[in-house]
């Protein structure tokens, strides 16, 4: 079977089962499903930039089409954010932020590294610590949220440790992959204890794909 019959096959399967499921299911949603299941097996086959996109507007459709649904899911998330503030005892003066949408750019540049923790239904970090100036000797970075593009660069002499977790999407380790669902790592630099300086990044996205490189 070729690559357009495997997914016309998927397509035909998917529909095929929302019709038998629900006789009442509309338009949005069986567009919606369609491109989510689509942009998962694009993932999983590799191609993350053409799957990242179909997930992007499948989920698109399926706000438009559920919002009480959505407005669950934000708010677990949110839930499990502030969860997860409790838990790892944050300072009182720790930078705290929640936004709808963000986008965080820093590797044009030096900037300052800071603990903080963010939280967005639809955001994107690009982090490149070799341009970092570290406030302290200890950081921890809490990056969460529902939708999440995270790319994090990695200096040999860092003391980088990753708790990451992701439902449905990519994480990308030094170039070893991931993707599907229920992704989870964790994982520390070499020489982490000895290293002068030290950063925890805990990063939790419901869709997410994460990548972490060096230089």
């Amino acid at each position: 079977m070729n690559q357009k019959s495997k997914w016309l096959a998927v397509v035909i399967m998917i529909i095929g089962t929302m019709m038998l499921l629900n006789d009442n299911i509309n338009f949005l949603t069986a567009a919606a499903l369609i491109l989510l299941t689509v942009g998962m097996l694009q993932v999983r086959n590799g191609d993350t930039r053409k799957g990242h996109r179909y997930l992007g507007i499948g989920a698109a459709l399926l706000l438009l089409d559920n919002l009480m649904i959505v407005f669950l899911i934000v708010l677990a998330s949110l839930a499990y954010f502030y969860s997860k503030n409790k838990k790892i005892h944050l300072d009182e003066g720790v930078m705290k932020k929640q936004n709808f949408m963000a986008r965080y750019y820093w590797d044009q540049s030096s900037w300052t590294l800071r603990s903080m923790s963010l939280w967005h239904a639809i955001g994107e970090v690009n982090a490149d610590l070799s341009l970092s100036i570290p406030e302290e000797k200890q950081t921890i970075v809490l990056l969460q949220g529902v939708m999440g593009n995270v790319r994090l660069t990695l200096p040999e002499d860092y003391g980088v440790e990753i708790e990451a977790s992701v439902l449905f999407g990519r994480i990308n380790l030094l170039g070893e992959q991931d993707s599907g669902m229920m992704n989870k790592l964790v994982w520390r630099t070499p020489g982490y204890e000895s290293s002068e300086h030290k950063a925890k990044f805990v990063i939790s996205y419901i869709v997410g794909d994460l990548n972490i490189s060096n230089p």
